[in-house]
């Protein structure tokens, strides 16, 4: 197999949260070069010098950053799809600017070669008993009942092989009532909310602090015929949205959804359902205690791959 090099450019301060955010995401291959480590070194008045490599010396002046290792392939795609959108949320957070610059580098490989390379690999496949998801530049046969998703990822997270995409549009399909109206958080490249619509809802708004990520979810929507009817913004849940809605997902890391767990509860109407995906299993209890806190009940949990989907309603304290 072959393998891309990534790099996460950052601060000594940004390397233990990035770090975190890459666990979570389940990408555990990558090596970290800290500037300071190499200044620590060479400053400690207890080693003392004959020579000093020049090289060596370099590396004092260099930028911290964390090196990520990724497949050549459409998995490599996704989590690199995933890390670019996880580094957005970091920016926001991070409004001081204590973990420097947060942006990622390929090595020896432009992202723009990079994301048409991996097209080979990407075929139709059926992710659910009704939708078959249909990469733009590929044709297929649909059977009686199904559904057909056609899809440019793009850079954007969200082309239906990874497993908490898979899980997610499986649990919309089963809960989602035909006619309701969908909040996508976290839309990357639409996927969800178009799926949603596809199978029956009355329209769709998608949200994402990733602007490539809105203007690839326009362009799928155009691409399946319901652009009149998903809107997508660029920006924060909570400053951008508005209204309620019978059908929430979420397809983003652990942290992310327990951090919105609080917000979600006023964005969904009575008896509506909340999903949400992208977490790993090591932090599925996590989530379940910070979604009980919150007053939801988890209706179903599903699992593959290491990874967690769940699908809860909120227990209103009015009833």
């Amino acid at each position: 197999m072959n393998w891309i090099e990534a790099d996460i450019f950052t601060t000594t301060a940004g390397i233990d949260p990035v770090s975190d955010q890459l666990v979570a995401l389940g990408v555990t291959g990558f090596a970290i070069q800290d500037a300071q480590d190499f200044r620590d070194f060479l400053e400690d008045t207890t080693i003392y010098w004959d020579y000093v490599d020049e090289e060596l010396m370099k590396l004092t002046e260099c930028e911290t950053k964390i090196t990520v290792y990724l497949p050549d392939n459409p998995q490599g795609a996704e989590n690199l799809a995933a890390i670019r959108s996880m580094l957005g949320v970091l920016k926001d957070r991070d409004t001081d600017g204590a973990w420097g610059r947060l942006e990622l580098s390929l090595t020896d490989v432009r992202e723009e070669d990079w994301a048409t390379a991996w097209k080979k690999y990407y075929h139709p496949v059926q992710v659910s008993e009704r939708l078959l998801i249909c990469p733009s530049w590929e044709e297929a046969d649909l059977q009686p009942g199904q559904v057909m998703l056609r899809l440019d990822p793009g850079m954007a997270f969200g082309t239906g092989t990874h497993d908490t995409t898979r899980l997610c549009m499986q649990l919309i399909e089963k809960h989602m009532v035909p006619g309701c109206h969908v909040l996508d958080v976290g839309c990357g490249s639409g996927i969800l909310s178009i799926a949603a619509l596809l199978l029956g809802a009355k329209d769709a708004l998608g949200v994402d602090i990733d602007q490539n990520a809105v203007k690839v979810a326009g362009e799928n929507a155009a691409l399946n015929g319901v652009e009149d009817r998903l809107t997508v913004l660029c920006g924060d849940l909570t400053a951008r949205v508005q209204g309620q809605y019978e059908l929430i997902c979420a397809n983003i890391v652990a942290d992310v959804i327990i951090r919105l767990c609080p917000d979600i509860p006023r964005f969904l109407k009575k008896d509506g359902v909340f999903i949400a995906s992208g977490i790993i299993d090591e932090r599925l209890e996590d989530v379940r205690e910070a979604l009980s806190e919150t007053g939801f009940v988890v209706d179903e949990l599903r699992e593959s791959g290491g990874w967690c989907a769940l699908a809860c309603h909120y227990e209103r304290k009015d009833g």
